[in-house]
């Protein structure tokens, strides 16, 4: 999403025609994660990465002054479309315009206005240990269904019909590189191919163990 300008004025001027009432913050997250999380950092998000800006270092200085979420949704919006008015001159990164669009960017803009620089934001917490944690923390439930984690997702397999029986190993390389073995009535390109990108190796270890352990058991119970 381009260098995010501090400036207060730039804010104001970028955030004309902002307010999407139909986009889906909860969606919004999912994307964010994928599509954005391998350059820029979120707490909320849960990624740390640092090719582009800090989205809450970047908004924090708004968010203090008074600017709400439409303002900082308007700003998001501009910069997806013409990401090269926020660079910074000594930049080495450079966004593509147009990364994303339609519903996508609607629902992306929504959730970066609604959580960055926000005082405490952080990922969902829940029981389970660390690798419960990072199944919601990385959005696995919004695709996947898993009784272990009272997810319902269904935009991808069942993990509580797939993962029964696979190894480890298997589970692992079905997270970063989903499209080898297509699971029966999906069809490749539906999960993204960079969550190795993404997930921080020690998170991603506690997931794999968590699938391991967990799938099938929480249906078997119900």
């Amino acid at each position: 999403m381009g260098i995010l300008l501090l400036c207060i004025g730039a804010l104001l001027v970028a955030a004309s025609g902002c307010g999407t009432e139909t986009a889906d913050v909860e969606r919004g997250r999912l994307l964010f994660i994928t599509k954005c999380g391998t350059c820029h950092a979120l707490a909320q998000a849960g990624t740390k990465a640092n090719q582009g800006p800090d989205l809450d270092a970047a908004f924090a200085a708004g968010r203090e002054v008074g600017q709400d979420s439409d303002t900082v949704e308007g700003v998001v919006e501009s910069q997806i479309d013409d990401p090269t008015s926020a660079y910074l001159r000594d930049s080495p990164v450079v966004m593509p315009p147009d990364i994303v669009s339609g519903q996508d960017r609607a629902d992306i803009a929504a959730y970066v206005a609604r959580w960055a620089g926000v005082p405490g934001a952080e990922p969902p917490r829940v029981p389970g240990g660390p690798g419960a944690q990072a199944f919601v923390a990385f959005g696995c439930g919004g695709c996947h269904a898993l009784a272990a984690a009272e997810a319902g997702g269904r935009t991808g397999p069942d993990l509580d019909e797939v993962i029964p029986g696979d190894s480890k190993a298997v589970i692992r390389e079905e997270i970063v590189e989903p499209d080898k073995r297509i699971a029966p009535g999906f069809a490749a390109g539906i999960m993204p191919n960079n969550f190795e990108q993404i997930i921080p190796a020690p998170e991603l270890d506690a997931l794999v163990d968590y699938l391991a352990a967990e799938a099938g058991k929480g249906k078997a119970a119900g």
